[in-house]
Parts: C-alpha cells; sequence; structure tokens
C-alpha cells in the first residue's frame, strides 16, 4: 500500500454528506474522487443493500477492508468513506498512514433525515432517528480519532471550505 499523505479521507455517520463533499473538494483541489461505497458496487455487481442482505454485515466489512485497501494503492485522492469503514481497526490503521482523515459530524437526527431518502441497510425496518443515535453514540469514539472534526451541519461548500481551511 502506498503511505503517501496526500490522501484525503472523509469519515462520518451516513447523511452527513461524505459523497457530496468528496466530490467538491477532489474538483476544487484537481485530485481524483473515490467513493468506498460505489467502488464496491462497482467490483461486485450488486447494491450495498444487496450485499447485506444476501451475505451480512461481516462480509460486507470484509469486502470493504479489501476494497479500501485497493483504492489507497492508487494515485492519493480524496476518498468517501462508508460510515462504518472506520469501526474496524485495520481501515482505521490505513486511512491514518495514507492521509488526512476527517470527520464530518453530524447531530444523529439531522443524519437521519439525510439518510432516509435512500437505500440504507443499516436503516432497514428501524426507526432512523432510534438507529442513527445509537449508531453516533456507539462510533463517536472512534470517528473522533481523525486528525480533524468538522461540523457538517453546514452547506456542503461550507465544509469543504473548513477542511480546505486546516490543510
Amino acid at each position: 500500500m502506498k503511505t503517501s499523505a496526500d490522501w484525503i479521507s472523509l469519515t462520518g455517520l451516513m447523511g452527513s454528506g461524505k459523497s457530496t463533499v468528496g466530490r467538491i473538494l477532489a474538483e476544487r483541489l484537481g485530485r481524483p474522487f473515490y467513493d468506498l461505497d460505489m467502488e464496491i458496487e462497482r467490483a461486485e455487481g450488486r447494491t450495498i443493500s444487496d450485499i447485506f442482505a444476501a451475505d451480512g454485515e461481516i462480509a460486507f466489512r470484509d469486502l470493504e477492508s479489501v476494497m479500501l485497501d485497493r483504492i489507497l494503492s492508487l494515485p492519493a485522492g480524496v476518498l468517501s468513506c462508508g460510515g462504518g469503514t472506520v469501526i474496524v481497526d485495520s481501515n482505521r490503521t490505513l486511512l491514518a498512514a495514507a492521509g488526512k482523515v476527517f470527520w464530518l459530524d453530524l447531530a444523529p437526527e439531522l443524519a437521519a433525515e439525510r439518510a432516509s431518502v435512500g437505500g440504507r441497510p443499516l436503516l432497514d425496518g428501524v426507526d432512523p432517528a432510534v438507529r442513527m443515535a445509537n449508531l453516533y453514540d456507539d462510533r463517536r469514539d472512534i470517528y473522533a480519532q481523525a486528525d480533524h472534526r468538522v461540523n457538517a451541519a453546514g452547506s456542503p461548500d461550507q465544509v469543504v471550505d473548513e477542511i480546505l481551511d486546516y490543510l
């Protein structure tokens, strides 16, 4: 794996804006953009929801780790991680070695509102607000290991500006 400090990785709850912010940030920096979930879907030929339904979360996390390693061996760019990517210790180690990690922090109720729009396997059959609050509580300390915490409640451009100011 390439250990250049050029990677910029975005973490946070689903719905925190990682993909939207990542695209804008990559464009403004003139770097490639990678969306970990989209890369998994492309490689597997099925959606994340289908992978969860057919194989379960553990199998998905294994695929996620393999794809993360693959992506980080490419020329450095901006990476939007899945919301749970950082719950795996080895993934956090890879991300930290590759560059700067940003936590797009968003109140769970707002994240639930944003994430309820599309098919999200971790929200299937549950109250999104309750599930998101639980995920936030479970992952907050892990997300906080990022190099920098960004309040993701503002517009995507505001979030990008804060990241650029930090860099």
